[in-house]
């Protein structure tokens, strides 16, 4: 059986490569597709939050539909409508369809995160071993941020940016094929109703908030369109708020927000994955337009980033297993705002160890967040939950990185340049909110999800 719980977790960790793998390729693909869309930067923007706003819209109900018609089925589909929608990006003649199959893929990758979350806490039970388990599944957004740059890179450079999305298409057929052969079905055994009004207005909020961020600059901020945005997005908000209490089976379980520590993760969560959303976006154009690189070049000067995260992920997860979510939250914190400190002040010609140092504190401290987050988010939850819950948290990271670089990019199309400071304080902000979240939310409860303390139960 233990060889067979490590294979199910090496499937898993495909999924989860693919969907790392294709933030950071799009990334640095983004001004080959400028030159070559003429898209403008809300054009870019576009590129990535279409995928994200939809992703973010339906991890939920995947998570839900996993629970209730069984997840290896609902994972297998998302493989395969994926994999689709990634041979369709390749192929899209212009921007506008190049943003409609970017919402294939989204579709798609809604039902791979939470599902396989959910496979895996159902596989690994035991607390300190799911603990590092999770440090594992961790440890491929490194290798991914790893890959992403430098095959991005090198594809774009050799094929032009269509071939970035072809790297997805042999691993999803090969990780469809081993979820088949082994991965066991397996389903809750209370499955939740189907909310469409909760799910409507989850796509409002996000869809109005993240238009009015990103189109504001060129409409202008006082324009009736946007304050429309703005206002939708604020109606929806509450219309959950009312709605969601009342359903007995709701969409977003707002009962699991009685749990600080869950609380807490969702909020460090959005403010990290917002910084690194952020920081992937205007560190591409600050690269390649600023100084000058070629995406291969961008590529390789990343690269310290993504390994720190790749060293940084399981000694998270060990951290975690030991001695609870405060120490790894608060380490986080503090390297992700430090490391974003050499680049407030970065030129043309800044020196490259300037620039590396900064990306080695940043992807530590990346690395260092993942777990803790994941960890507290399904640990104090039912199992038969396991999908909903770990949704939750996978949202919470997508929603931030689709206002981080709906956010960022703002700056960017205010007239504002990827080699000015505004963007990088911001980041910076980011990075201390991660570590005054986490110290305030992560008490000594935070040990409720080592072997050396019973789980936090949720509140009935």
């Amino acid at each position: 059986m233990q060889p067979r719980r490590y294979l199910i977790l090496a499937i898993c960790c495909m999924s989860l490569l693919i969907i790392s793998l294709d933030v950071t390729i799009v990334n640095v693909a983004l001004p080959a597709m400028a030159e070559d869309l003429d898209a403008p930067v809300s054009g870019l923007q576009w590129i990535i939050d279409a995928y994200l706003l939809v992703l973010a819209s339906l991890l939920v109900l995947a998570g839900s539909t996993g629970d209730r018609i069984g997840r290896r089925r609902v994972f297998q589909s998302g493989l395969a409508l994926f994999t689709i929608g990634s041979l369709l990006c390749s192929l899209a003649p212009s921007l506008e369809w190049l943003i409609g199959f970017r919402t294939i893929q989204a579709v798609g990758g809604s039902m791979l995160n939470p599902v396989a979350m959910s496979i895996i806490t159902n596989t690994f039970t035991e607390p300190r071993e799911r603990a590092r388990a999770i440090g594992v599944w961790g440890a491929v957004t490194g290798f991914s941020m790893a890959l992403g740059p430098l095959a991005g890179g090198f594809l774009v450079h050799s094929f032009g940016w269509p071939s970035i999305f072809w790297i997805n298409v042999p691993v999803g057929i090969v990780a469809f094929l081993l979820a088949w052969r082994f991965i066991p079905e397996s389903r809750a055994e209370h499955p939740r109703r189907l909310d469409p009004v909760g799910q409507v207005l989850v796509l409002t909020l996000l869809a109005a908030l993240t238009f009015g961020i990103i189109e504001g600059p060129s409409e202008g901020w006082s324009s009736p369109l946007i304050i429309g945005c703005f206002t939708l997005a604020v109606a929806a908000l509450a219309a959950l708020l009312w709605w969601e209490p009342r359903r007995e089976e709701p969409l977003i379980e707002l009962r699991f927000f009685h749990s600080a520590p869950f609380t807490g993760a969702t909020l460090v969560a959005i403010c990290a994955f917002a910084s690194l959303g952020g920081f992937l976006f205007l560190n591409t154009l600050y690269l390649q337009q600023v100084r000058g690189l070629s995406a291969l070049e961008a590529g390789l000067y990343t690269l310290p980033m993504a390994l720190m995260t790749i060293v940084a992920s399981p000694l998270s997860g060990r951290l975690v297993g030991t001695r609870g979510t405060r120490l790894p939250l608060h380490i986080s914190g503090v390297s992700m705002a430090a490391g974003v400190a050499p680049l407030i002040w970065a030129g043309p010609s800044t020196p490259a160890w300037q620039l590396f140092a900064g990306y080695l504190l940043f992807g530590f401290g990346f690395g260092m967040v993942n777990t803790p987050i994941t960890n507290t988010a399904v640990s104090g939850m039912p199992r038969a939950r396991a999908g909903v819950a770990a949704a939750i948290a996978s949202t919470s990271r997508q929603v931030g990185s689709a206002l981080g670089v709906a956010v960022i990019g703002a700056v960017v199309a205010s007239g504002s340049t990827p080699a000015d400071q505004a963007g990088w304080w911001i980041l910076c902000a980011l990075g201390i909110a991660v570590l005054l979240i986490g110290h305030i939310t992560s008490g000594s409860w935070a040990r409720s999800t080592t072997t050396h303390a019973t789980p936090t139960r949720v509140p009935a």
